[in-house]
């Protein structure tokens, strides 16, 4: 394979990621941690704020704690969230770059894996039908 492609195990972190992230009730705990700036919050505080049960809140933790992005500190009887700021960081560099629109690189993609009759596209690339 050529230095075009994404390694295997970059890809495999980066769908962690964004699977760790493509659950609404997920996201929205990660929305509601990165509002606290700095302050931490309860699994009762999480589950109230986000109408959900404490055991759902615990759940959907466990998940953003496993990748990283939720850290958690006990208090007493209770533990409190709060956001990995390292990891958050992270996270946007890593959608960035996947996200980053490059100029395509068709023919060399497309020629070392296509035999089939190409067809010139209204915008006049080439592809294969």
């Amino acid at each position: 394979m050529g230095n075009e492609c994404i390694a295997e195990e970059t890809a495999e972190w980066q769908a962690e990621m964004f699977g760790a992230l493509a659950d609404p009730t997920r996201l929205k705990l990660v929305k509601l941690l990165c509002r606290q700036s700095g302050n931490v919050l309860c699994v009762n505080a999480l589950a109230g704020n986000l109408g959900v049960t404490q055991s759902a809140v615990s759940q959907h933790l466990r998940v953003l704690r496993v990748v990283g992005l939720v850290k958690a500190e006990r208090r007493g009887y209770h533990i409190h969230y709060f956001m990995n700021l390292e990891a958050l960081d992270r996270y946007r560099t890593v959608l960035s770059d996947v996200l980053r629109m490059q100029e395509p690189h068709d023919e060399e993609l497309c020629g070392n894996h296509c035999n089939k009759k190409e067809k010139k596209t209204e915008k006049g690339r080439q592809h294969d039908y």
